[in-house]
């Protein structure tokens, strides 16, 4: 079978894979899609993301959807061979006391899929054929086709970002960066109840994106004489993981506001206008990953046709250097799949 390795910074690689096999508790599951993840795509442009450096090769993929084929031991509460699922990547321990706590999304000994954050890494998805804990497998809501299931992961934490900024209902929400993931908090705010979402980003193609997932004012990001600038918002989210954006979002959000740090930052010190902070009360807030948005995202791409306008491409894993390629262009694309149903 085929699987998409990183070897290290732009040394991606299509490989010929063993195919593995179920333990007990372990799904063996047939891949058909895989998103291409910015964390994908830093891992191979600059051999890791944020603090996660690429210590060994690794397994790439964390948004993947395919059909169950066997298990290892089958519980009655797993889904049946032949299910169409959604792989849930995370894995959190259960035991740590952000997990008690009812935050697991940030377990301090999770197991997430396609990351380099502890070591060994845990190998991803992106191969044909993958195992993975059976409590991770959701089954697809009726009606729900894999190719619009694989944007369930992305969703997920656009989603978890919205909650963490709080009730956006009647809210006018500022979004800065309209890749992948600030297009689908376009569409997590509408869902909330968002009264006004403006986007900025420097790229008219992403803007229009930003559109389709429900944008009602579009701002380029590098003129400040743009005229859909608001002079103020009570909400924003930072996703383009640029020290820029977070200015921006300091300086307009309102006083007593909420801003939301999406993006993934560079790694090292990044500056920031603090002194918006303290003056204006800004609460500072970060959002990583995700938890139980997972099922949600599920039941709302089931809902909504119009995400199907956000996949931009298919690409065969064969070509996955093509595909990364496009993905990194976004001038030419918003989210890019691999399909794996070809290998």
């Amino acid at each position: 079978m085929l699987g998409c390795v990183i070897h290290g910074q732009d040394d991606l690689r299509v490989e010929e894979l063993p195919v593995p096999e179920p333990a007990p508790g372990q799904a063996l599951v047939a891949v058909r899609y895989g998103g291409v993840c910015g964390s994908d795509l830093h891992y191979w442009r600059h051999g890791g993301v944020g603090d996660f450096r690429l210590r060994e090769p690794m397994l790439l993929g964390h948004e993947v959807v395919g059909t169950v084929l066997a298990y290892g031991s089958p519980s009655p509460a797993s889904p049946a061979a032949g299910t169409a699922v959604a792989v849930h990547p995370a894995s959190p321990c259960g035991a740590c006391p952000e997990c008690v706590d009812g935050r697991r999304n940030v377990c301090r000994d999770t197991r997430y899929l396609g990351s380099a954050a502890r070591f060994p890494h845990v190998q991803g998805g992106f191969a044909a054929r993958v195992v993975v804990p059976t409590e991770q497998l959701r089954p697809l809501p009726e009606g729900l086709e894999l190719r619009r299931a694989a944007l369930a992961e992305p969703l997920s934490v656009a989603l978890h970002a919205v909650r963490r900024a709080g009730d956006v209902t009647g809210r006018h929400v500022l979004v800065t960066g309209a890749g992948p993931i600030g297009c689908l908090v376009v569409a997590a705010a509408r869902a909330a109840g968002a009264a006004r979402v403006t986007v900025t980003d420097l790229l008219p193609a992403a803007l229009e994106y930003a559109r389709l997932a429900g944008a009602d004012t579009l701002v380029r990001a590098d003129d400040p004489d743009d005229p859909g600038w608001p002079s103020e918002v009570d909400v924003a989210v930072e996703a383009s993981g640029v020290a820029a954006g977070l200015d921006a979002c300091l300086r307009l959000v309102r006083r007593g506001g909420v801003v939301v740090q999406l993006g993934m930052l560079p790694p090292g010190l990044s500056p920031f206008a603090g002194n918006l902070v303290v003056s204006r009360e800004i609460e500072l807030r970060g959002a990583f990953r995700f938890d139980t948005e997972f099922d949600e995202a599920l039941r709302l791409l089931a809902a909504e046709p119009a995400f199907d306008g956000l996949v931009s491409a298919v690409v065969p894993v064969r070509e996955a250097g093509s595909a990364f390629a496009l993905a990194a262009d976004r001038s030419r694309s918003c989210k890019v799949l691999l399909d794996f149903g070809t290998s």
